[in-house]
């Protein structure tokens, strides 16, 4: 127990409470450097632990969230009791990144990757025209909508679902296609994916109708098109408590009303 004691390494928001926590629970346990450690334990909401994956991509260590923020859907919950303990006994999931390419009018590429979801969204007051590709095929030759998401099971839950998306199972090898206030197709109400597939979404008329597009907390102003494929090489680690699981978690979502 004493090599997971000291290699627990603190990481917290700027929420007042997170620091707080975080002074609290070093002064407990102690804190490893963070290359050193082999669990991050992540202070804050869900927006940080977002954060801090995309840090921790990639590089072997395991993230435990603890929520002290305002959303905890990805957090377990606070206590400070035997937490080397909690660690030892939780669940690991791994997760691949979608990785996005944009494109602007002058050809300029930009790339992010995407735990939750990649997003396109209207830039002004008029709606966005979108042409879908999946796998080299046109899906959609004219998509006039607000915006058009492509999400992970671990982002099923947020905007996706708040964009009226099926919420996916965390072992489902799907990605969720939806639409934001679709006005054209009527009728389509979006999509659900294999996750090995590349989709393609250019911008029609991109100067009278601007577009951003969003990967997590990285923005792209006025895309001409955006390419979408998961990684095949990166990936992201995280510890989730077993009487709380990701999976228990989402299904308990699939379940409210």
């Amino acid at each position: 127990m004493a090599r997971e004691l000291n290699s627990l390494s603190f990481v917290a928001s700027q929420a007042p409470e997170a620091q707080d926590a975080r002074s609290e629970l070093i002064a407990l346990y102690g804190n490893a450097d963070p290359e050193e450690a082999n669990v991050i334990v992540a202070l804050g909401g869900d927006g940080f632990m977002l954060q801090t994956l995309h840090t921790t991509m990639n590089t072997g260590k395991r993230v435990y969230g603890m929520n002290r923020g305002s959303i905890g859907f990805l957090m377990n919950r606070y206590d400070t009791q035997n937490l080397p303990e909690r660690i030892e006994g939780a669940v690991e999931n791994v997760f691949r990144p979608l990785e996005m390419i944009t494109s602007d009018a002058s050809g300029q590429e930009r790339r992010a990757l995407a735990i939750n979801e990649v997003y396109l969204f209207r830039q002004s007051y008029q709606a966005a025209k979108l042409r879908v590709t999946v796998d080299g095929r046109v899906r959609l030759e004219e998509l006039i909508c607000d915006g058009l998401l492509l999400a992970t099971p671990a982002g099923s839950t947020a905007y996706n679902l708040s964009a009226h998306g099926p919420i996916l199972p965390l072992e489902a090898p799907l990605l969720a296609l939806t639409p934001v206030s679709p006005f054209r197709p009527r009728r389509w109400r979006g999509a659900l994916l294999p996750n090995k597939v590349a989709v393609k979404i250019d911008v029609l008329e991109a100067d009278k109708r601007p577009v951003n597009a969003v990967a997590d907390n990285t923005e792209v102003k006025s895309v001409t098109s955006v390419q979408i494929a998961e990684s095949a090489g990166l990936s992201a680690r995280i510890l989730s408590d077993p009487d709380h699981s990701w999976s228990d978690r989402i299904l308990a979502e699939q379940f409210d009303y």
